[in-house]
C-alpha cells in the first residue's frame, strides 16, 4: 500500500513567498500495477517522488508506505564526487546494512552493468553525465524494492546500453512494480499498466492506457 493523505508541499520562492505544489492531495496508489506518472513540465511529478521514496518530506499531511520504495532510479546526482564509483557503491551498501559478502557481490554487479571500464575506481567529479548515470542506474537495481522509481532514466545511454537497462526492469516487474515518470507515450504504452496524470496537484487515475495518453495530449487544449 501506498497512500497519501492531506499533503500539502511547498518551496521557497527566490523572491519571496512560497510556490505550492501540493495542497490537500490524498491518493491511494493502485497496487499490483505498473504505474506512469504523467503530466506537463512544473505539474510535480519529480516532487511526488522524491515524497513517495523519502527524500523528501510534507510541509503537512502524510505519506504511509508498507512497502519497500527504490530512491530514483538513475539519479546520479547522489554520488560523491571525490570517491571513485567502487567506493560510492561500498558505502550505499553499508548504509543498507549489507554483509562483507554481499556487498563484494553488488560491487560486482555494478561494475558490471555499468561497463566504464578503469574510470571504475577514478573519482566520480571526473565521469561525464552518462557514466555517472550507469553507475546510478546499476547501483538501483542491483538492490531488491517492491516500487522502482523511475524519471526519465530509461532515456540515457546508447541504444545498447538503454536495450540493457529495458532488458533489466523487465526481469525485476516478475517481483516488483514500476513507477514511470516519462514524456514518452511509447515507455508508457510499453511498459505500464495504469496511467495516474499530474495536473493542478491533483492526480487522475486511467486504467484505460490510451484514455489517459489521450488526456494528457490534449491538456494544452484546454487552456
Amino acid at each position: 500500500m501506498i497512500v497519501l493523505r492531506n499533503v500539502v508541499k511547498s518551496y521557497l520562492c527566490p523572491r519571496g513567498g512560497r510556490r505550492f505544489v501540493f495542497r490537500g492531495l490524498s491518493f491511494t496508489v493502485p497496487e499490483n500495477r505498473n504505474i506512469a506518472l504523467i503530466g506537463k513540465n512544473g505539474a510535480g511529478k519529480s516532487t511526488l517522488m522524491r515524497l513517495l521514496c523519502g527524500l523528501d518530506v510534507p510541509d503537512s499531511g502524510q505519506v504511509l508506505t508498507d512497502k519497500r520504495i527504490s530512491w530514483p532510479v538513475g539519479l546520479g546526482s547522489g554520488l560523491q564526487g571525490s570517491l571513485t564509483g567502487r567506493e560510492n557503491i561500498k558505502f550505499v551498501c553499508r548504509v543498507q546494512g549489507k554483509r562483507t559478502d554481499e556487498i563484494r557481490n553488488l560491487v560486482s554487479y555494478v561494475q558490471a552493468f555499468a561497463d566504464i571500464g578503469d574510470y571504475f575506481d577514478l573519482p566520480v567529479k571526473t565521469y561525464s553525465s552518462g557514466m555517472r548515470s550507469r553507475i546510478a542506474f546499476g547501483l538501483s537495481l542491483a538492490f531488491e524494492f517492491d516500487y522502482y522509481l523511475v524519471d526519465e532514466a530509461l532515456s540515457v545511454g546508447d541504444a545498447s546500453f538503454r536495450s540493457k537497462a529495458d532488458h533489466a526492469f523487465r526481469q525485476r516487474m516478475d517481483k516488483a512494480r514500476l513507477i514511470l515518470v516519462t514524456h514518452s507515450m511509447g515507455q508508457v504504452r510499453n511498459m505500464c499498466d495504469t496511467v495516474l496524470l499530474l495536473e493542478h496537484g491533483q492526480i487522475a487515475q486511467y486504467d484505460d492506457i490510451e484514455a489517459g495518453i489521450r488526456a494528457y495530449q490534449t491538456m494544452d487544449e484546454k487552456k
